[in-house]
Parts: structure tokens; C-alpha cells; sequence
């Protein structure tokens, strides 16, 4: 399984400044980044894994990187993968595809199998010299790192990933009683 180690190895290597934080207590998921780290959730990036197919019934796994506490919908990601079909990928598979504990997958070191999109508002929103933290595959450690740094290595996709569901039309039948 991939680890803090193999991260920061990687990041060693490809000259990135980078920290591996000690959290104060263990994480069962990403989405705790905020409460162990003391920051807003937007700071803490989650990257959850959809199990996808194509056209033609292929199965393909999609990774989006959103910010913690925040799920895109199926249809969001099917649509910005373009798949046939998407859900949340099973934790079994999670471990076996990209090495790292399901849960708390880190948006580095992917297999070029999988395909990784990011919701567009973290791309354009946060400064590029902004510190955003992600999980590193282990409960008890985070990555800190440059949002511009990140984006640059992860090779995501930005994608409309967590726009907010149309509109419904008011109901006039209901509104003339």
C-alpha cells in the first residue's frame, strides 16, 4: 500500500515543497481532515473513486478531488467522464487499483488507469500559493501542499463536479390556490 513515505519520496524527487503533517488524532476517512487539522474544508481536498463504464460496457474508475465534506453526484461524474454509468467505487477495489487505504486516497501516484477530475471552483478559486491539504493514504498523516503544485502533478481534469441541482419550476397549479 502506498503511504506518506512513498509520497513524499515522489515529491522529493520531482523538486515539490511539500509537507507531511502528524495529525493529532487518526482519520477513518479524508472527509476529517478539517476537524484534525483546524481549517476551513475548502483548505482539505478529498479524492473519492467512482466505478465507471463506457459506451461499451468496459469498466474504468474515475477519481474527482473535491473539497472535504462535499460529494459530487453520480450524474455529475458520469457525465464529466463521460461514462455510461457511475457510483462510488467499492473500498475493495479502491485498495487494489490505486494502493492506497479507500477513504483516504491521495489525488498523487494514481494509475494512469484512472482517470482523476477536479471540481473546477478549487482550480479557479484558491490561489495557487494557497497551502490545501489531501490524505496521504495513512489515518494519522496529511500532505500540505501548494494548490498550484498539486493541480500541476495530479494531471486532473477541472469538471462542473458539484454545481448545485437546477432550478424546479414553481408549481402554478399550486400557487393559484
Amino acid at each position: 500500500m502506498k503511504d506518506a513515505l512513498v509520497i513524499h519520496r515522489a515529491l522529493l524527487e520531482w523538486e515539490a515543497v511539500h509537507e507531511i503533517v502528524r495529525l493529532p488524532v487518526a482519520m477513518s476517512n479524508a472527509d476529517e481532515l478539517p476537524k484534525a487539522l483546524g481549517l476551513p474544508a475548502d483548505r482539505c481536498l478529498v479524492t473519492r473513486v467512482y466505478s465507471c463504464e463506457d459506451a461499451r460496457g468496459r469498466p474504468f474508475l474515475t477519481g474527482v478531488l473535491v473539497p472535504a465534506g462535499r460529494r459530487p453526484s453520480a450524474e455529475a461524474v458520469r457525465r464529466a467522464a463521460g461514462a455510461r454509468t457511475a457510483r462510488p467505487a467499492h473500498a475493495d477495489v479502491v485498495n487494489a487499483v490505486t494502493e492506497y487505504a479507500a477513504g483516504l486516497v491521495c489525488p498523487l501516484l494514481l494509475p494512469d488507469s484512472v482517470t482523476l477530475l477536479i471540481d473546477h471552483r478549487l482550480t479557479d478559486r484558491l490561489p495557487a500559493d494557497d497551502v490545501v491539504y489531501t490524505a496521504t493514504g495513512e489515518a494519522s498523516t496529511a500532505l500540505g501542499i501548494r494548490a498550484g503544485t498539486l493541480f500541476a502533478l495530479c494531471h486532473a481534469k477541472p469538471a462542473d463536479l458539484l454545481s448545485p441541482p437546477p432550478a424546479r419550476a414553481p408549481n402554478l397549479d399550486r400557487a393559484a390556490t
